[in-house]
């Protein structure tokens, strides 16, 4: 079992680095590409529930950050504590 929740806690912080570099892109457009589209493919299906509860505001698209802190609150809360238990710390 402790291997799984290593696999989710790598799935999680991998997950933070892609939105990350995903709101990235959207700040520095030249940036972008076809592997852009991929990385859409992993990251809107995601953001799109929350922007319709969230709408954006002025242009400021609140959703990166409900998402990305919601991430951070389950990986600390729930997955980081069980990965510690395996690790006997």
């Amino acid at each position: 079992m402790c291997g799984v929740w290593w696999l989710v806690e790598k799935f999680f912080q991998l997950y933070l680095i892609l939105l990350f570099v995903y709101a990235l892109l959207s700040w520095v457009p030249s940036l972008r590409g076809r592997w852009s589209d991929y990385l859409a493919m992993l990251i809107e299906p995601v953001l799109a529930p929350v922007r319709r509860v969230i709408p954006p505001l002025g242009g400021l698209d609140l959703s990166f950050m409900v998402v990305f802190f919601l991430i951070l609150i389950v990986l600390n809360t729930i997955v980081a504590p069980q990965v510690d238990v395996c690790r006997g710390l």
